[in-house]
């Protein structure tokens, strides 16, 4: 059989400039200027020229760019709000047109064909509310617009742990009634899947309870009995190294010492508070379940620190990476 080269498992990653209020164009920028990170993938950038050297030209990012695919340099395939001004430092109904019209043309590339991947510097879910963006999260978001109705879950990854929840942007009050073995299965299968796509073979999972001491075998409340026990027993038919319910007060130090290579848990802020404790400057965000992979750093736009020069790369190479892993996988698949 003819083996595959190197340059066809280049992924191709569509990448955008995040809030241009904040500092995504900055982490953008940066990004692509690190030795070796344009050797790796076909970079898709949406921006034009013009804009594209204002922003190299602040940061003093050295990019090469081209207008088509050239390994070593960044491909810039415009944006149609790239003329549009948009204050800094600012939430904005401005910003957030940007940012959702940018995202709007990744998924185009995608569908196109055109890319693998996807990745975004962090954008601010205000101003895209200001912009008309009705959904919870960008997760529903981006669901809506590729009409996928299936499992979704944002990930959470730091280097040696990632998370996916049950439940993510609901009213805590509404936590119990959305989850069933149903759902607790989805979401094993999911972290299952992407941690295989990220390396690692055989994933050991633990699961989150929702209740104090894993409920006490009933005496604080029954979801564990009923509901998240059943949905590990049927990941684990299914050949999934899952177990628990683990009382989440707890898992997390079993995790940090390297037991789990992830861990579902039951609502946003189970998993996010160990997380960031955890790895808050390397974080990234996978949004898990859709048909493209995509990622982003995990923190916000930073207006405080916008023009400064001093905004971390750290969880943007991190994301770069991921979205590269994630990327080739499906051009392996073909």
């Amino acid at each position: 059989m003819p083996q595959t080269t190197a340059e066809e498992l280049r992924p191709r990653i569509a990448l955008t400039l995040g809030d241009p209020a904040g500092i995504g164009p900055e982490l953008a920028v940066r990004l692509l200027a690190t030795p070796g990170n344009l050797d790796r993938a076909e970079v898709h950038v949406l921006s034009d020229a013009a804009e594209f050297k204002a922003v190299a030209g602040e940061f003093g990012a050295d990019v090469r760019v081209a207008d088509v695919a050239t390994p070593g340099h960044a491909v810039l395939v415009g944006s149609n709000l790239s003329g549009q001004p948009v204050a800094r430092r600012t939430v904005s109904r401005e910003a957030g047109e940007r940012v959702m019209s940018d995202l709007r043309k990744a998924l185009s590339l995608y569908q196109a064909g055109t890319v693998d991947a996807i990745m975004f510097t962090p954008l601010n879910k205000a101003s895209l509310h200001l912009a008309g963006m009705h959904e919870e999260d960008e997760l529903r978001w981006f669901a809506k617009n590729l009409d996928y109705t299936g499992t979704t879950s944002e990930l959470n990854f730091v280097p040696g742990l990632v998370t996916s929840r049950v439940t993510s942007h609901i009213p805590l009050k509404d936590v119990a009634a959305r989850i069933n073995a149903g759902s607790v299965l989805a979401a094993i299968r999911l972290l299952d899947d992407v941690i295989k796509g990220s390396g690692i073979e055989a994933p050991r999972l633990a699961v989150c309870a929702l209740n104090p001491h894993a409920g006490e075998n009933g005496q604080f409340g029954r979801e564990e009995i009923d509901h998240i026990g059943p949905g590990i027993e049927a990941a684990r038919a299914e050949g999934i190294d899952a177990s628990g319910p683990y009382p989440c007060d707890t898992v997390f130090i079993k995790a940090r010492d390297g037991r789990f290579d992830g861990v579902v848990t039951m609502y946003h802020d189970q998993g996010q508070i160990a997380m960031k404790l955890m790895g808050f400057d390397r974080g990234v965000t996978v949004q898990g379940g859709l048909p493209v992979p995509i990622a982003t750093p995990s923190h916000g736009t930073a207006f405080e620190i916008v023009g400064k020069r001093i905004a971390h790369l750290g969880p943007t190479q991190h994301a770069y990476d991921l979205t590269v892993a994630l990327g080739r996988r499906v051009r392996q698949r073909g």
